[in-house]
This record gives structure tokens, sequence and C-alpha cells, in this order.
């Protein structure tokens, strides 16, 4: 088995390299003005506030889409 190669998020552009729910939470991220924190010292910088904001956003959407298809 291989290790698949990690892409480093340097720029928004950066975003559309990864999988789709790497992608959503990185879109977040970047609506509540935390990509550069995240893109300088990584997702361990966040707080548990924003942590939960982000993981919340995710959740809620989900839940949207999951609403909306049945």
């Amino acid at each position: 088995m291989t290790k698949k190669k990690k892409i480093e998020v340097k720029t928004v552009d950066d975003i559309k390299k990864l999988e789709k729910a790497e992608q959503a939470k990185w879109e977040v991220a970047v609506e509540l003005g935390l990509f550069d924190k995240v893109a300088d010292t990584g997702w361990k910088s966040l707080t548990s506030r924003e942590s939960g904001k982000i993981g919340g956003i995710l959740a809620a959407r989900h839940r949207k889409r999951q609403n909306l298809s049945s």
C-alpha cells in the first residue's frame, strides 16, 4: 500500500487539488477568516471554539444535503 502524497495548501487555489471532504473544511476556514492561520501553522493551532465552529458548519451543511436528497 502506498501513502498518498499530502498536498500542501498555501493559497486558496490549492484547495481545488484536495479531496471533496478536505475542500469543504478549507472552504469553511476561508469563510471564517481562518485560512491564513491554518495555512501558516496548521489545524492544531485553532482554538476549540474555532474548530467547533468549522465542524458545526460542516455538520449543518451535511444535514441540509441529506434532507434535500431524501
